[in-house]
């Protein structure tokens, strides 16, 4: 029997900016997707999905010509296969979860770093494979087969575990200390719009360096600062101009909560301003944001949340809240009082 799983992961600085190659500072939760699987003597995958009562079947001896969007199942054989991989072996298979779907922590990039787990140790000669390698394998699945929008930090950040920041450029990731205090995760209730919104983000941010460039070829958005902002804003657009806004000020943002947690004592207090900081971004420029949520996150403020941001592409989805231990049960009444569907405790994973 093999058995594998994946975790959840929340994004906590640099939202709308892995697609620009900017950094993020993201970590895995103590909510997972798990495989559990039998062989069965066929030369098929029948693949129980218990959580949502549905059965899919994949015949190892039919020829992946022609792959449904979204299918992450076939798409990321199809990716195996172009790296050697042979698929023969049948086995019947169980997935279940504790990830809330379509929620923006991720249910589907966990689904694919499980199911690659299981796709690489099925093989009769299986061999050592980097979390780095099974990471870029999911973005491959994911992202570029069909060509999505988004960049590669869900992916990446599964398939490592802990806390990280990844340099999204280069795939390289830096172990960070937890330094968050306790968080909750809260379900709006509101389905997310992951590509309705990472579309208009990715596009309208990167016309926004290209009317740079325009002025300043050797212009480069991992360098830049405020002054930057300043200087280049007379030549964007105006209906690129808060993408532009946000490019320059959540990279700025990540890189001050890089330092704080990088530190060994840290500072939960500054994370948590810089952390609103971060939404206000989010919500002002990106608007990605819907109404209810913000009233929801702007009450937890008030009951003594240190900071609070909606985690994914947003539209909808899910909120994590930055909280102490006196204030975390105020925090948890003051979003279900504002219509929140559900509010509770995850912890950080360690790798």
């Amino acid at each position: 029997m093999i058995e594998v799983e994946a975790s959840a992961r929340i994004c906590f600085f640099g939202d709308h900016q892995d697609y620009l190659n900017l950094p993020v500072i993201s970590g895995t939760i103590d909510r997972k997707i798990k495989i559990k699987a039998v062989p069965n003597n066929k030369c098929n995958y029948l693949i129980q999905l218990l959580d949502l009562n549905q059965v899919i079947e994949i015949n190892l001896n039919q020829k992946l010509n022609k792959i449904d969007t979204e299918d992450y199942y076939r798409s990321s054989i199809s990716v195996l296969q172009k790296s050697g991989a042979v698929f023969q072996k049948g086995y019947n298979i169980e997935i279940s979860g504790k990830i809330p779907i379509n929620s923006g922590i991720s249910s589907s990039s966990a689904l694919v770093v499980a199911w690659i787990r299981f796709l690489v140790q099925s093989q009769e000669d299986s061999k050592p494979v980097s979390k780095e390698q099974i990471g870029m394998w999911a973005y491959e699945s994911e992202v570029l087969f069909f060509d999505q929008p988004g960049g590669l930090m869900d992916q990446y950040t599964i398939a490592q575990g802990g806390l990280l920041y990844i340099d999204t450029r280069t795939g390289k990731s830096t172990r960070l200390n937890n330094h968050l205090g306790k968080l909750i995760i809260v379900e709006s209730g509101i389905s997310k719009q992951t590509s309705a919104v990472l579309k208009k983000a990715r596009v309208y941010a990167q016309n926004a360096i290209e009317n740079v460039k325009l002025i300043n070829d050797s212009f480069d958005i991992h360098s830049a600062g405020v002054k930057d902002y300043e200087k280049y804003a007379p030549y964007v657009s105006v209906k690129y101009l808060d993408h532009w806004f946000a490019a320059i000020h959540n990279h700025i943002l990540t890189q001050k909560a890089k330092k704080i947690l990088l530190d060994k004592k840290g500072d939960i207090v500054t994370l948590g301003k810089l952390m609103n900081e971060h939404q206000n971004i989010l919500d002002q420029r990106i608007q990605n944001t819907p109404e209810i949520m913000q009233k929801q996150m702007s009450s937890a403020i008030n009951a003594g949340a240190l900071g609070t941001k909606i985690i994914g592409s947003g539209g909808g989805g899910c909120m994590v809240a930055m909280v102490t231990v006196e204030s975390k049960q105020k925090v948890i009444d003051a979003f279900l009082s504002e219509g929140a569907l559900a509010a509770y405790e995850v912890k950080l994973n360690s790798y």
